[in-house]
């Protein structure tokens, strides 16, 4: 099927639950990723149950149908959706949307955990229409959950199965997330609060640099749809029936991306437990039932497409990798004695105070920030605001996270990587982008209420206290969009710039060697690869794994033997993949085979090596 007209079914399929949730009351800035989410959670159902492509063609002409009737609908004048208007942030959102969009799509998949797992499982499901089973050893972190898999699964049945498809499937799942921080401004027709906004998307991969977009990794995912989530029952504080459906959704979503995303819906429950009590109706005695009822009602649902899938892992695999279990912790704290945990210790309260720490210097940015504006608009405006409040929930809700992540260096990690503080700066990346959007929404909307007219409907060029005010307000707006756009733009033109500076790594080399298998095998296929560190972290193991759609690839550097020994290593494999001038592996040949084997893919024969092109 073409690419473009694939496109266009799942597009259509998406613009029908956007349509009908809008028309049940849904935030029109809310509506993209609720589409999405409820899609994920029905192609959820269906891959569990055995039927993940039935569930792709149902879900999808399920949505095409919902367009069709709203449509026909349309025609008595019945089900109209009220036009929101076109605002400065939509043509942000859209031009530099379609302008990443096309970098992702010619991006190669390089970074490792995209072929320990994420890529490797868009790729099992697509090929098989299932979620793997306990015999199929190609999924090695068989207890992560399926979420963004089943997604871009989805997008890519459509459009075609590739690296690029695959990156800018994530990439919409994040920027429909990021659409819905705009449910957040007072006033959508302000351009300063509306680049504030976009500036503050830009610069929320700046903390994300050490995976950046160009990677199938969760670790950017996870905050921008916590971010969604406390925008929407920010949104719906005052409609309880939809305020329990979408923390329901976004709970049962967010635990299915991955089972670090239990802070984030710690922080989702807390803010919507603190919703209810604060918007509840009636006689405090009703409350008193009412709030708790609804509270655990909606958590209760939320957690049940977890649950299901804690019950699956358990009962599929006998042994499962990262699998939440107290046995594994307390078996693992057992292992490491005092004297490590102090080390580790240490490591991690040097690495918090460093300066030169990038998550650090974002907590401090976030302070400054909302602090400075609040002592300016307490001691020279002499008006009241909650930012200085807003800045201590936040660094508490940090403090918080350094507890939970020192707990998985301790609990969760081998001792070798907890002291070295494996993937700190990653993880915390992702506090400080859900925390740096809160602080954002906060401080437009103090800036919103600051501004001269309080009535949206008087606002225009003439509505400010006097010239000043005005020219001030007009400078800023256009060095906010300035800095919007330029730091969207330098995002994409870094990625440019990996994909270039990527252009030798091995993921790239094997694609000039031999084209992607797309059949799950058992073929034994050997990785020749003269980097000895590519071979002892297992990153041509796994690359090969992923690239040859087999679960018995091995990467190998040192073929320091004798010519019988060689012989007898090689016939052990069905293919031998060189993707890199292994100079020992061609002099070995040569003695061996008698042939002048370089680079190249191939069959492995009792006679020598049979070269595929």
């Amino acid at each position: 099927m073409n690419a473009w007209i694939g496109f266009f079914i799942y597009f259509l399929g998406l613009l029908g639950y956007n349509g009908t949730l809008r028309r049940l009351g849904i935030s029109p800035y809310l509506a993209w990723i609720t589409a999405m989410l409820v899609q994920i959670l029905m192609l959820y159902v269906f891959a569990m149950l055995g039927m993940l492509n039935l569930g792709i063609q149902i879900t999808t002409y399920l949505g095409i149908a919902l367009v069709v009737f709203w449509f026909i609908l349309g025609f008595w004048h019945k089900g109209r959706l009220k036009f929101e208007g076109i605002h400065l942030f939509d043509f942000w959102m859209i031009g530099l949307g379609i302008a990443m969009g096309q970098t992702l799509l010619k991006s190669p998949l390089v970074h490792y955990d995209n072929f320990s797992h994420w890529a490797v499982m868009v790729k099992f499901m697509t090929f098989t229409g299932r979620l793997p089973g306990a015999t199929d050893h190609l999924i090695s972190f068989t207890s992560y959950p399926p979420a963004t898999a089943l997604f871009i699964t989805q997008f890519v049945h459509w459009t075609g199965f590739s690296d690029g498809t695959a990156l800018v499937a994530q990439f919409i799942l994040i920027w429909a997330s990021g659409y819905a921080i705009f449910a957040g401004l007072r006033d959508r027709s302000r351009a300063l609060t509306s680049f504030a906004l976009c500036f503050t998307l830009a610069i929320s991969f700046v903390f994300n640099v050490a995976i950046r977009l160009n990677n199938l990794l969760v670790d950017y995912v996870l905050p921008i749809i916590a971010v969604a989530a406390l925008l929407g029952i920010f949104a719906y504080k005052k409609k309880p029936a939809l305020l329990c459906a979408h923390t329901a959704i976004f709970i049962g979503a967010l635990m299915l991306v991955k089972n670090s995303a239990t802070f984030f819906v710690v922080m989702i429950g807390c803010y919507f437990l603190y919703t209810l009590i604060a918007n509840g109706r009636g006689h405090w005695y009703r409350r008193l039932i009412a709030v708790p009822l609804q509270f655990v009602s909606t958590i209760g649902i939320g957690l049940l497409p977890f649950l299901w899938w804690n019950w699956h892992v358990k009962h599929t695999f006998t042994v499962s990798k990262h699998q939440i279990s107290a046995q594994a912790y307390s078996k693992q704290l057992g292992g490491e004695s005092h004297q490590q945990l102090l080390k580790i210790a240490h490591k991690f309260i040097e690495q918090i105070l460093s300066l030169n720490s990038l998550s650090t210097k974002g907590i401090l940015l976030i302070n400054v920030v909302l602090i400075g504006t609040w002592l300016y608009t307490r001691l020279r405006m002499h008006r009241r605001n909650d930012l200085f409040g807003m800045a201590v929930l936040l660094d508490i809700v940090f403090i918080a996270y350094y507890g939970s992540l020192f707990g998985m260096y301790i609990l969760s990690m081998p001792y070798a990587e907890a002291i070295i503080l494996d993937g700190f700066e990653r993880y915390m990346g992702s506090i400080v982008i859900i925390n740096l959007f809160i602080g954002a929404v906060a401080l437009v909307r103090v800036l919103d209420n600051l501004q001269f007219e309080q009535n949206f409907q008087k606002r225009d060029t003439q509505s400010f206290k006097n010239a000043a005010t005005k020219n001030i307000y007009q400078v800023s707006t256009l060095v906010v969009g300035f800095f919007a756009i330029t730091m969207m733009y330098s995002e994409i033109t870094g990625t440019n710039f990996t994909n270039k500076m990527n252009h030798n790594t091995l993921p790239l080399q094997m694609k000039r060697i031999a084209k992607p298998w797309t059949h799950l095998n058992h073929a034994k296929v050997l990785i020749v690869d003269p980097e000895e560190v590519d071979v002892n972290d297992y990153y041509a193991g796994y690359v090969g794994r992923y690239y040859f759609f087999t679960d018995k690839a091995i990467g190998q550097e040192n073929f320091m033997m004798t010519p019988k020994a060689f012989k007898a290593t090689v016939q052990k494999f069905d293919y031998v993949a060189i993707p890199e001038t292994h100079r020992t592996f061609t002099v070995l040949t040569h003695k061996a085979y008698h042939q002048h084997v370089i680079t190249g893919f191939f069959k492995v024969t009792p006679h020598g090596l049979k070269r595929i092109h």
